[in-house]
C-alpha cells in the first residue's frame, strides 16, 4: 500500500504542477474492492482540466515510467478520470465536483494530509 501512496502523491505533485486546485487525496481502499486512493482536483475550465490530465499522464510517463489503465472524459474535460490500479486521479471542472460531491459520498474515507512542494520558481 506504501507504494500505492507514492503513486497517489505523484499523482498530487503533477497536478499542482498545472496549478489544479483543492487537492486531496482519500484513502478508498477499504471501502471499495478497486483502488487504493482516489485523487481529486478542480481546474477552473475545460482547457485547464484537460492540461492538469494531460500533466499526470506525461509527468507520470517520463519520471515514474507510469501509464494509465485507462481514462474517461478528455474528449469532454469538464471531468477526466485517469486509472491508475491502486489510484484513480479525478480532474474535475468545480461545477462538476460539487455536483458529483466524491469527497460527500465517500466520506468515510480517511483523507490522506499532503501539501504541494513549493515549485523552484515561486522561491
Amino acid at each position: 500500500m506504501e507504494d500505492a501512496l507514492r503513486l497517489a502523491e505523484a499523482i498530487a505533485d503533477a497536478l499542482a504542477d498545472k496549478k489544479a486546485e483543492d487537492i486531496v487525496i482519500l484513502e478508498v481502499e477499504k471501502l471499495v474492492g478497486y483502488t487504493s486512493y482516489f485523487v481529486i482536483c478542480t481546474g477552473r475550465s475545460d482547457r485547464q482540466v484537460k492540461a492538469i490530465a494531460d500533466q499526470v499522464v506525461r509527468k507520470l510517463r517520463t519520471d515514474h515510467r507510469v501509464r494509465p489503465l485507462g481514462s474517461e472524459g478528455a474528449e469532454r474535460s469538464s471531468w477526466v478520470i485517469l486509472d491508475y490500479g491502486d489510484v484513480v486521479a479525478h480532474v474535475f471542472r468545480q461545477d462538476e465536483r460539487d455536483f458529483y460531491d466524491l469527497e460527500g459520498l465517500w466520506r468515510d474515507a480517511p483523507q490522506v494530509a499532503y501539501e504541494p512542494a513549493a515549485s523552484p520558481a515561486a522561491g
